[in-house]
């Protein structure tokens, strides 16, 4: 975090929406877009999410084998980009690139700053890297903390957001930052990236997007915008769409809050102005989530063609013959975490073999999970062979790429979602000063102070109250609304989707108040389920709406099996299903397309 003294812009704080920018939303996201946030216009807050379950654990392994500083370098060079005019206009950056070395990253800004003479102060904060006390009680009691999803639903960990407020118990104000906080965290999602509704508008406005805005009054309204003159757009439907992906249900947990958005409302307020409100808060919940991260073991993955005629056949012989030859090499199905012949592309041309395997083969999810890797690849390795062993025993028309780097065995890591008690953390926040041992590039001395400052905790905490998960009250009559037309479900309604862990959700909307009645109805939990046909395997599914956006979301509970790089799907984080469900053909009536058009 950078600060300044404080100067005419903060001292009108509270007598103005305060304008936050986001310059990361994932690890790649450039330095650069830190400096246009700070240099194309006014904004008080710049925030940078550069860290999700997969590069966290990457960090960890490159930081253990002494090739990875354990900060995030797309934030270090951001920081870099950015130094003079974060001074001059005073901006307050407060991001997450310090990753797994947070004091890194802070020791390197404070060699920046007083580098260039400038009298910023720098912090970080710590105390929550739990990694010894996981490996205590594993090595005591063999076991891990209770899984995310025994007891209730994922808890998404952000920064601490009430020391911007007068009272750490104005809930309402809290959960409508925190909402404001999710809409812009994603780079462009809500500018245009990721938007189901892109073809509708001319393909230049989406090159070389704008990150978000968000102007957040007190009491916790906030309008979502981009810098003037910037590409993208940011309008109702893209707005919907970015606050529909990646939730819970609806209520959003958080570590100081609980936000409650049911009654959420997206309205217009002007050219790439989206006003939001409707959202109320509660105490935060007693835990909150710890990422328990372990080398799984190793992957392994072939791609394999065939072409036109009887390619259902041709897939049914050649799975025969791998796992003939595997069987008689010892290597049976149980040798495997998973061995999966997926089928893919429009015309089922494709077929990949997906292999995750640990060399004991007893590994498996649970409060007693052992955590080790795999000792070797023969397991895995095995695969590739057999393959070339029955070569020259292909069905009629087999092909493949030369290229087979992907078949080569390589470690995955894998991820397991705990519950953690919120008291029992000890964040603190350390500020570093120029007066202690180490030196920066200006002959200054500085570390973090000896004293840090605990945290604390909120004030109060909730228990989760039940989820809601419901069809709709009231269901109309579908037969009653006259005749039907064959129509994909994206010719009527835009959708996003995302991973939640192994849970992919879903929310989904129609553009006009005179299809919502019939769109309630119709999208039902089993709806999803014929939508799904095939891939269907039993998942629970959760279901809730949002009545003021014309929205149904749901959670498909374990189609991404253990996420992320554990899973086995092409879409390992969920990110099509959204497209994958719109392109679907169903009944629509035409009296409710007429609606549409009203």
């Amino acid at each position: 975090m950078l600060d300044n003294e404080a100067s005419s812009v903060w001292a009108s704080k509270g007598q103005r929406p305060v304008r936050i920018a986001n310059c990361s939303g994932a690890r790649g996201d450039p330095g650069y877009q830190m400096l246009r946030q700070a240099t194309l216009g006014d904004v008080d807050f710049i925030t940078g999410d550069y860290l999700a379950e997969m590069n966290l654990a990457e960090h960890a392994e490159s930081m253990a084998a002494g090739q990875h500083p354990g900060y995030d370098p797309y934030a270090w060079d951001g920081i870099q980009q950015s130094i003079d005019a974060i001074a001059v206009k005073r901006i307050k950056i407060i991001i997450n690139g310090g990753a797994l070395n947070p004091q890194g990253l802070a020791v390197e800004c404070q060699k920046l700053v007083s580098s260039r003479g400038y009298d910023l102060k720098v912090a970080y904060v710590g105390g929550d890297n739990l990694l010894d006390e996981v490996r205590d009680s594993l090595t005591k009691t063999g076991t891990l903390p209770a899984h995310l999803d025994s007891s209730n639903p994922e808890i998404q960990t952000q920064a601490h957001t009430n020391d911007l407020l007068d009272t750490q118990t104005d809930y309402g104000a809290l959960a409508g930052a925190l909402i404001a906080g999710h809409l812009i965290e994603c780079s462009a999602y809500v500018t245009g990236s990721n938007f189901s509704g892109f073809t509708e508008y001319d393909l230049e406005t989406f090159v070389d997007l704008a990150f978000g805005i968000v102007e957040v009054d007190t009491g916790g309204s906030c309008v979502v915008t981009k810098h003037e003159g910037t590409k993208g757009l940011v309008n109702v439907d893209v707005v919907k769409c970015q606050f529909l992906y990646e939730l819970q249900g609806d209520v959003y947990l958080n570590s100081d809050v609980k936000a409650y958005t049911q009654n959420i409302s997206i309205e217009a307020a002007g050219k790439d102005r989206v006003r939001v409100s409707g959202v109320t808060g509660g105490p935060p919940p007693p835990t909150t989530k710890l990422a328990i991260f372990y080398r799984g073991g190793y992957e392994s993955q072939l791609l394999v063609n065939a072409t036109g005629y009887g390619t259902d056949k041709k897939w049914e012989l050649f799975e025969k013959q791998m796992r003939f030859g595997l069987a008689q090499r010892g290597y049976t199905s149980d040798k495997f975490h998973y061995l999966e012949f997926q089928v893919s592309a429009p015309a089922r041309l494709v077929r990949t073999i997906k292999i995750l395997s640990n060399s004991d083969g007893n590994a498996g999810l649970g409060p007693r999970l052992p955590i080790r890797p795999a000792g070797d690849t023969n397991t895995v390795m095995a695969v590739p062979m057999v393959m070339g062993e029955f070569a020259m025993q292909h069905f009629s028309g087999f092909h493949l790429s030369l290229d087979r780097r992907t078949a080569l065995p390589r470690p995955y890591l894998a991820f397991y979602p705990a519950l953690y008690q919120q008291h029992s953390l000890k964040e603190t926040v350390n500020i570093l000063s120029s007066s202690c041992p180490g030196r920066g590039d200006g002959g200054q001395e500085f570390t973090a102070t000896s004293s840090p400052i605990p945290a604390g905790h909120p004030p109060a905490f909730e228990p989760l109250e039940a989820r809601r998960n419901y069809d709709t009250i009231s269901p109309i009559d579908l037969s009653t609304l006259g005749p039907t037309t064959r129509m994909r479900l994206g010719d009527i309604a835009l959708a996003r989707s995302g991973d939640k862990g192994a849970n992919i959700n879903f929310g989904i909307f129609v553009r006009s108040a005179g299809q919502w009645d019939w769109f309630r109805s119709f999208m039902t939990r089993e709806r999803i389920r014929a939508l799904l046909g095939k891939d269907d395997d039993g998942y629970f599914i959760e279901r809730v709406e949002f009545p003021k956006l014309w929205a149904v979301h749901f959670v498909i509970y374990g189609i991404l099996g253990r996420g992320v790089s554990s899973s086995t799907k092409l879409d390992c984080l969920g990110k099509g299903f959204a497209d994958y469900v719109r392109d679907k053909v169903v009944e629509v009536p035409v009296s409710v397309l007429e609606a549409g058009r009203l």
